[in-house]
C-alpha cells in the first residue's frame, strides 16, 4: 500500500542518523562556571536577585535599574542611590526628536510632507480645512 505522507516524519532536517537529540551539545557537558545571586533594593523596596557569574566584588555592579519601576537600586537594602536627574530617565522617541528640532522647525517639515501628500492627490484639502 502506497502511503501519501513521506518518508521524512517525525525527523527534523538536516540531522544524520544517530545524531544526538537539539537540546545536548556535541562537546559534552562542558564545564559549569561558578556563579552567584546578587540582591539589589531600590527607594520602593522592590527587591531585585540577578545571577552573575562569581566574579571579585568590585567588577559586580553596584547599582542597577529596578526592573518594576525603573529607579536605581543599590546591593545595600539601608543604603538607597539617588535618584537620577529627569533628564536622564527613559525618553522617548519624540523626545529624541524635540531635542534635535525646533517647533519651528518642525512646522516647515509638517507644512512639506502636507504639500507632497496633495501634490499626490491622497489628501485633499477639504479634509483638513485650512484652505
Amino acid at each position: 500500500m502506497v502511503h501519501g505522507t513521506p518518508g521524512y516524519r517525525g525527523t527534523r532536517v538536516g540531522v544524520a542518523l544517530g545524531s544526538a537529540p537539539r537540546n545536548q551539545s556535541d562537546h559534552g557537558d562542558g564545564e559549569q562556571l561558578p556563579r552567584i545571586r546578587v540582591p539589589y533594593w531600590c527607594a520602593k523596596g522592590h527587591e531585585t536577585r540577578l545571577v552573575f557569574l562569581k566574579l571579585p566584588d568590585e567588577q559586580i555592579p553596584r547599582n542597577w535599574d529596578c526592573p518594576k519601576c525603573g529607579l536605581p537600586a543599590s546591593r545595600d537594602p539601608g543604603q538607597v542611590p539617588e535618584t537620577r536627574p529627569e533628564d536622564e530617565l527613559f525618553k522617548s522617541h519624540l523626545d529624541y526628536v524635540k531635542e534635535r528640532r525646533s517647533s519651528q522647525d518642525a512646522e516647515i517639515v509638517l507644512a512639506g510632507a502636507l504639500e507632497r501628500l496633495r501634490a499626490r492627490g491622497v489628501l485633499p484639502d477639504q479634509l483638513l480645512g485650512d484652505t
